[in-house]
């Protein structure tokens, strides 16, 4: 569900924007955290508007970044991994949870970022703590959902809040 809103959000984005203009009027993460039960782990999907993701790379790490060139896939999936694991924390019932980097993919404008959290037995509480891109947009926010056994909670975090904690 949430990707879909993501794609609708992605194309009324770009519908929005005059001709000519090479930037989206909102400046926007969604971070989306599924606990899988069977498995016992967290599923995190990451998903960043690539024309600024590419910019706070470069700012970041002050290097040439290009997310789409397959020849410098192992480069990129370092720079990826290594900012986003300095901006996004996730504890589990109040302890903080190590995060495996999966990999990134580039779709349509945007870049999805997956990692998983392993050895969870049971969720009471996921707490998050999200500065993606805020150094690089002021107006910066992130969606958050998680979905833990089928109940699904929302929060939105404006720049510069960075943290929420859902209970279930």
């Amino acid at each position: 569900m949430a990707g879909i809103l993501y794609k609708w959000f992605l194309i009324a984005s770009m519908q929005l924007l005059p001709v000519g203009i090479l930037h989206h009027p909102v400046y926007i993460s969604i971070a989306e955290i599924e606990y899988n039960a069977k498995e016992k782990q967290l599923e995190i999907s990451c998903k960043l508007f690539a024309d600024d993701f590419e910019k706070a790379l470069r700012t970041a790490y002050n290097t040439h970044v290009d997310l789409l060139d397959k020849n410098n896939k192992p480069a990129m999936d370092k720079l990826v991994n290594d900012y986003i694991q300095k901006r996004f924390k996730v504890s589990v019932n109040g302890k903080a949870t190590a995060l495996k980097y999966i990999g990134f993919e580039p779709l349509e404008e945007g870049v999805y970022c997956y990692f998983e959290g392993d050895n969870i037995a049971s969720v009471k509480s996921i707490g998050i703590t999200s500065t993606i891109l805020y150094e690089y947009k002021e107006q910066q926010m992130g969606l958050i959902h998680c979905t833990v056994n089928g109940e699904m909670k929302n929060y939105k975090l404006n720049n510069p809040e960075a943290t929420v904690i859902f209970n279930f």
